[in-house]
């Protein structure tokens, strides 16, 4: 049997509950099997280990990437000390950074695809160029001060040169697969300076605050206003199975529904025959009733990217409902549930398609809450009946405009209920132009910020 080193029963206590943290489902058990598949594989060999806990631990393809991240947290690469020629090099006579000396080595490692090089040249980027704070000893590592000065994607010609000299040039579709693999070495490169940062800011912060509040999660956990186009296009990978589970769920809720709750008095009064003892419940029965549903959404700027997940969500869960309606507003409303139901197959290009075919601004493109309520509230009445439910879905900022508190009133009168999400922060609900506050005293406002959040709203919130 391998001999644990020091402190690594508390590392992977830290790598599972970091893990955790981000959503993933990791029982006791699977614990005990990392680690004893440590125990098989040895402690020597870092990337047998990293695999080993990879198999024990993770149950979908999808988190393989946050799981990567953290595991370079709490089993970090021992760095070794930079050889004499890179120390010459990385100091000019002033004693200052050289940054070209640097730049003229990675090359050379990407041409070469030396990984250990790269790794080593990463943590020298880093230390040279990503400090900042006090000096000599720094406050804190940034990979993306360190990337910004170093500018490694700019070495693609340069690497491309070295490529051509040493081997004999191939015809043009050679040359491209050439650029795409050389991007892919600056790819991989970037996310080394990325770990080495990180790294760094967990020795002086510590791993478990670095590994919750500095490592991306999984998609679903993704922040909708501050997720970016890549973020976005993995987020709508998820809509499927997402849709799926929420599916699942609701059909156990209306099944669980159908049987019905206890007629109290019909109860009480059938006790009379068996001393006032309830032997027998009675249930009141009820026909189960898919509800109808509408969706307004705000489609305007950094909001746009979660009313359109949330329009592909609802999509995918039309068995769900006798009825589904979606509109779209900027500062006027427009009817959009056919182009919904023809952008399933084209999901990346909903959010255009719907700027493009819908009517969703007049004479100026900024939102405006109250115009978009009051249309909505007289074009299409027809849409809300005692069966609606209605989900709002915007940050509520009326760029200063009327919020018409008096139209939301009357949605939410000929409603079954409304439900407003908004992927703001609470604390931000009372600032500036936010209007949160004043629409949360006629309907229900809970914060959406996530796809997770919404998954969890969704199953919870609907009627059955």
């Amino acid at each position: 049997m391998t001999t644990a080193p020091a402190g690594v029963t508390h590392r992977l206590t830290g790598l599972v509950h970091a893990l955790r943290a981000h959503g993933l489902s990791i029982g006791t058990g699977e614990s005990v099997d990392a680690g004893h598949a440590l125990e098989a594989v040895g402690f020597t060999d870092r990337e047998r280990m990293r695999e080993a806990l990879a198999a024990t631990l993770l149950h979908k393809d999808g988190q393989r990437a946050l799981f990567d991240r953290v595991f370079d947290l709490y089993f970090p690469l021992t760095s070794a000390a930079p050889d004499a020629e890179a120390s010459e090099l990385s100091a000019s006579s002033a004693g200052e950074f050289d940054t070209a000396a640097l730049r003229e080595r990675l090359a050379a490692a990407l041409a070469a695809d030396d990984g250990s090089a790269l790794t080593r040249l990463a943590g020298e980027a880093v230390g040279g160029l990503g400090g900042y704070g006090s000096a000599p000893d720094s406050d804190g590592w940034s990979s993306y001060q360190t990337l910004a000065r170093l500018r490694p994607e700019t070495l693609l010609a340069r690497v491309r040169a070295m490529l051509r000299d040493a081997a004999v040039g191939g015809p043009e579709f050679t040359d491209r697969l050439t650029d795409d693999e050389i991007r892919r070495r600056i790819e991989a490169f970037r996310e080394r300076v990325r770990t080495e940062a990180r790294r760094r800011v967990a020795e002086r912060q510590g791993r478990d605050r670095v590994a919750r509040r500095a490592v991306a999660g999984t998609p679903d956990s993704v922040d909708f206003l501050l997720a970016g186009r890549a973020q976005l296009d993995e987020l709508r990978t998820t809509v499927r199975p997402l849709a799926r589970k929420l599916a699942t769920r609701l059909a156990a809720r209306r099944r669980r529904a159908a049987r019905g709750r206890i007629d109290l008095r019909r109860t009480l009064r059938g006790s009379l025959s068996t001393g006032g003892v309830p032997m027998r419940p009675v249930l009141r029965r009820r026909r189960p009733a898919r509800p109808e549903l509408v969706l307004l959404c705000d489609v305007s700027g950094s909001v746009a990217g979660f009313a359109n997940f949330t329009m592909l969500l609802v999509q995918a869960l039309h068995d769900q409902f006798s009825r589904v309606r979606v509109f779209a507003f900027v500062n006027r409303v427009d009817e959009v549930t056919d182009l919904i139901a023809r952008g399933a197959a084209d999901p990346a290009g909903l959010g255009a398609r719907i700027l493009d075919e819908a009517v969703l601004t007049g004479w100026h493109g900024q939102s405006d809450y109250g115009t978009a309520l009051g249309e909505f509230d007289e074009r299409y009445a027809d849409a809300v009946g005692p069966r609606t439910v209605v989900f709002v879905l915007g940050d509520a900022r009326t760029n200063m405009s009327d919020p018409n508190l008096a139209a939301l009133k009357r949605i939410a009168g000929r409603a079954r209920r409304v439900h407003w999400l908004n992927p703001e922060q609470p604390t931000l609900w009372s600032t500036g132009d936010s209007a949160a506050l004043a629409y949360a005293e006629l309907v229900d406002m809970r914060p959406c910020r996530n796809a997770r959040q919404l998954s969890d709203l969704i199953g919870r919130l609907l009627p059955v």
